[in-house]
């Protein structure tokens, strides 16, 4: 715990996407608070927030969530050290991938740098995109 950035997702039920999070894609919880329907979680460096609308502070003025899929135009980008568990632990939970694993480069000045990745969507609608670092190359064309 120590990011400087963490993001805190509104969700409609803390403890279903508890669930998900740690039993399917493999988070820890590292601290909650039930009463106020709060988790905090960490994948490897990764950490996140999750918040019951309604239970607790919410930080209303329009800007709550009204209707699944929460976060649109947002998708996170969470770097693990192998992708095959988590993509076997959702096919075991019968939970679908809203882009199936890809190897993707993306240029960086003169450079290359790859991800094999997914994106899933959790129960809310927010899109995570988990990837592999495949390094970097020179770049090509």
């Amino acid at each position: 715990m120590g990011n400087a950035l963490v993001p805190e997702f509104a969700v409609s039920d803390w403890q279903r996407s508890r669930a998900f999070y740690c039993g399917v894609l493999g988070f820890q919880c590292r601290y909650e608070r039930p009463e106020e329907g709060f988790c905090y979680l960490s994948l490897g460096e990764a950490e996140l927030m999750l918040d019951q609308i309604g239970t607790g502070r919410d930080f209303d003025g329009g800007h709550l969530p009204e209707a699944p899929p929460f976060g649109r135009g947002l998708n996170l980008q969470i770097r693990v050290e192998a992708l095959a568990p988590m993509l076997a632990a959702l096919a075991r939970a019968g939970h679908p991938l809203f882009l199936p694993p890809e190897e993707k480069w993306y240029r960086i000045d003169d450079r290359e740098a790859g991800n094999r990745q997914f994106m899933v969507a959790d129960p809310d609608g927010y899109l995570l995109r988990f990837f592999e670092d495949l390094g970097s190359r020179p770049l090509r064309g």
